[in-house]
Order: structure tokens, then C-alpha cells, then sequence
């Protein structure tokens, strides 16, 4: 197990800037016969204690994989480079990606617990959700008795009937039901983080509300820091403290959800914005992002947004460009940032 200094941790613990999570220099790849594809390019950034942390940004640009490296789950042949910290309330920080398989094991559950996309594949199909339950807090060596009590609560608290759910079988709930089972099965073990690959992808519109109503109140009770991942920016904006938007394997931008909402510095984030369906609007004032994201393989130098931004400029084609404050709260990689009004307008709350 990998420690960094205690002092460090103690300074990451402390005020406003509690860390519970730091992703530094992070990077997923997979080798293919035609070079190396980068699915997370050198990710930095800091994930606080008790905030709901939202993930957006279009399909294949690296969210779901980035919430894999989180948990040191990315599987063969993928390689994950760079560091994840985890800095528990109480002793050493853990560098999440040097860990064993045991420690590994156990901190997935105890401390770190993810919901990954379609509950129904979680499930073994010929065991009644009690078992679920049995099974996790007996491989974890928690008290079986006490774990239920909570498997009960918690299900209760996500407006289940905890006898008739843990009494079923998977085909015998609704996809909502399913979805909202496996939330508790993942805090049954009271870990204090909780990552989420697009929970709700597969549910009907009033579900998904209904879910992200839910876990804002499981965030109060149970104290809980959240990273919730998504396509859908309308419905993390309605549950979410931040908000990163991931563009080409990296993060474009990254602010409080009302300030990134409203003023939005990187133009993609604009052009996601501007991009939201509304069913009110008719289709012409529809402003769909022009063009397609970049392969992984092949990412192009400068900023990897160029080919796409009315913005882009020699230096956006020759260099990179770094992350930059907009305010305390706010950052964004674009060498022109200052002057986005001028290029993306962006839709009032009217015309979206």
C-alpha cells in the first residue's frame, strides 16, 4: 500500500478545501494495432468531501472509464497511469492504484462503492436479493444482523418495501426498483463515497427525477460524497454541487453547477448547453454540436477541441492550453476563454 505524507493528507482534510478523492496526472489506454488509445488523458483534479460532483460530456469521451480508474477497476488490458488518493476521515491517505487485490477488494465496498450502469446485469438472476445482501456483508466480515438492519433502512429510505424487494427476484422488480436496490446494495457497507456510471440512463424521465431526488436526500443522511456521471447536463444540474465536463478523454472545464451553467468559459461547454432539447422550442432554434469528437488513438496537438471551435486559432492548432481560474470555483482550458461572448453566444433559459 502506497502512503503519501500525513502531513499532506491533514492539510487536505482541513476547511473549505476538504479532499476525499485527488486525481493526479490520471490516464487510461489501451494498446490496439493501429497505436495507443487514451480513454482518460492526464486528468487532474480534486473531489471534495460531501459534494455531489456531476460528469458530463458526450458519449466516448472517457466518462465511464474514468469512474472505473476511480476504483483501480479498469479491466485488461487496460493501463491506468498517474495516482488516485483516497484520504480516509481517519488515518494514512491510499494510493488507490498501487493497492493489492485484498485491500483493493475491500476499500471497492467499505470505502468506495460504485453503481455501474444497468442494475440488471448486477444481479445474479437466480438469487432473491436477500442473498445480495448476505453475500456482500459476508465477504466483508461485517456483522450480517447489523447489515441488514441497515439493507432495510436503506431501501426504505429509497421508498422500497424492504421485505417484499429483498424477497424478489431480479425479473420480479421494475428497472426503477432494480436500480434503486442496487443504490442501497452499494451503501450497505457505509462507504463514504459512492461513484455512479450513468444510473439512469435506462429509466423513463419521472424515474430518473425521482432517483436523483432520492440520493440528494441518502447525501444528507448518510454523509456521503457523490461523483455522478452522465450524458444528460439537465438532470445533473438539478442535483449536483460541480460539474466537470469531459471533452476528448479530459476535463474542458470544471465549476459550482450555477456558475458553469450561466457562465459557461469553454466553448464546447456553450455548445452542450446550447444543444439541450426543448420540447417547447421548435426544431429549427436546435443547435447540434457540428462535427465528432476526436479518435483516441489519434488526438490532435493543441487543444483537442479546435477542429470544432469557431474560436480556434494558430495557437489552439500548436499548443495545448492549461487550466486556468476563472474564479475560485471555476476553471477552464482555453486559451481564449475571456472572450467567448463574443463567438458562442449562449440560449437564455427561455430559448432552451
Amino acid at each position: 500500500m502506497s502512503r503519501t505524507p500525513a502531513s499532506d493528507a491533514e492539510a487536505r482534510r482541513s476547511g473549505d478545501d476538504d479532499v476525499v478523492l485527488e486525481c493526479r496526472n490520471l490516464s487510461v489506454s489501451f494498446g490496439m494495432d493501429r497505436g495507443t488509445s487514451y480513454v482518460v488523458n492526464d486528468v487532474d483534479i480534486d473531489i471534495r468531501r460531501g459534494e455531489i460532483l456531476g460528469i458530463v460530456g458526450e458519449s466516448g469521451s472517457g466518462k465511464s472509464m474514468f469512474a472505473s480508474a476511480l476504483l483501480n477497476a479498469v479491466v485488461d488490458p487496460g493501463q491506468t497511469d498517474g495516482s488516485v488518493t483516497y484520504y480516509p476521515r481517519e488515518g494514512d491517505p491510499v494510493d488507490v492504484l498501487e493497492l493489492d487485490k485484498q485491500p483493493l477488494r475491500s476499500l471497492r465496498w467499505a470505502d468506495i462503492s460504485m453503481v455501474f450502469q444497468g442494475a440488471m446485469s448486477s444481479f445474479n438472476p437466480t438469487m432473491a436479493f436477500r442473498e445480495h445482501f448476505v453475500e456482500t456483508l459476508e465477504a466483508h466480515d461485517y456483522d450480517v444482523a447489523e447489515g441488514m438492519e441497515r439493507a432495510e433502512e436503506l431501501l426504505a429510505d429509497l421508498y422500497l418495501d424492504p421485505e417484499r424487494v429483498l424477497d424478489s427476484y431480479p425479473h420480479e422488480l421494475s428497472g426503477g426498483m432494480k436500480q434503486r436496490a442496487l443504490i442501497a446494495l452499494s451503501l450497505v457497507l457505509e462507504p463514504e463515497v459512492l461513484v455512479m456510471d450513468e444510473p439512469t440512463a435506462a429509466l423513463d424521465l419521472l424515474m430518473q427525477r425521482s432517483i436523483v431526488s432520492l440520493l440528494s436526500d441518502l447525501r444528507e443522511k448518510y454523509d456521503l460524497t457523490m461523483v455522478f456521471i452522465t450524458h444528460d447536463l439537465p438532470l445533473v444540474t438539478k442535483l449536483a454541487d460541480r460539474i466537470g465536463v469531459l471533452y476528448a478523454f479530459e476535463f474542458a472545464e470544471v465549476g459550482d453547477t450555477e456558475e458553469l451553467v450561466h457562465e459557461p468559459r469553454h466553448p464546447y461547454t456553450r455548445a452542450l448547453l446550447n444543444a439541450v432539447p426543448n420540447l417547447d422550442a421548435p426544431l429549427s432554434e436546435m443547435r447540434p454540436i457540428s462535427g465528432s469528437a476526436p479518435d483516441p488513438v489519434d488526438i490532435p496537438a493543441g487543444c483537442p477541441y479546435h477542429e470544432r471551435c469557431p474560436m480556434a486559432t494558430d495557437e489552439c492548432r500548436e499548443r495545448k492550453p492549461q487550466t486556468e481560474a476563472v474564479s475560485e470555483t471555476h476553471e477552464v482550458a482555453c486559451h481564449h476563454w475571456p472572450d467567448v461572448d463574443e463567438y458562442v453566444s449562449l440560449a437564455t433559459e427561455g430559448e432552451r
